[in-house]
């Protein structure tokens, strides 16, 4: 297998949400009328225009990195029942 020649580059997602790791099983109804199932362990994510969706674990831990706490001036309040966990800084994984 041949490797490519281009030197490895630092990239992050462009878009900022709002997470909650959800701690027991939730089901929710989206405005568009679509369910959304999470476990234990999956995110609830909401995006800057106010539209929620569940999140695997393994692949929202994958792509995002904490930033810190939300502001109060968030656009909603957390979902009953759901704690948000304390956030960590994970190291990256060197190359």
């Amino acid at each position: 297998m041949r490797k490519p020649s281009a030197k490895w580059k630092i990239y992050r997602t462009r878009f900022l949400v709002k997470a909650q790791q959800l701690h027991q099983p939730f089901v929710f109804v989206d405005a568009l009328g679509r369910e959304h199932h999470g476990q234990a362990g999956d995110y609830l994510v909401e995006s800057s225009d106010g539209s929620r969706r569940i999140a695997q674990r393994m692949i929202f831990e994958d792509i995002y990195v904490a930033m810190g706490p939300a502001n109060d001036r968030s656009p909603s309040p957390p979902e009953p029942g759901i704690s948000a966990p304390d956030l960590k800084r994970r190291p990256m994984a060197s190359a």
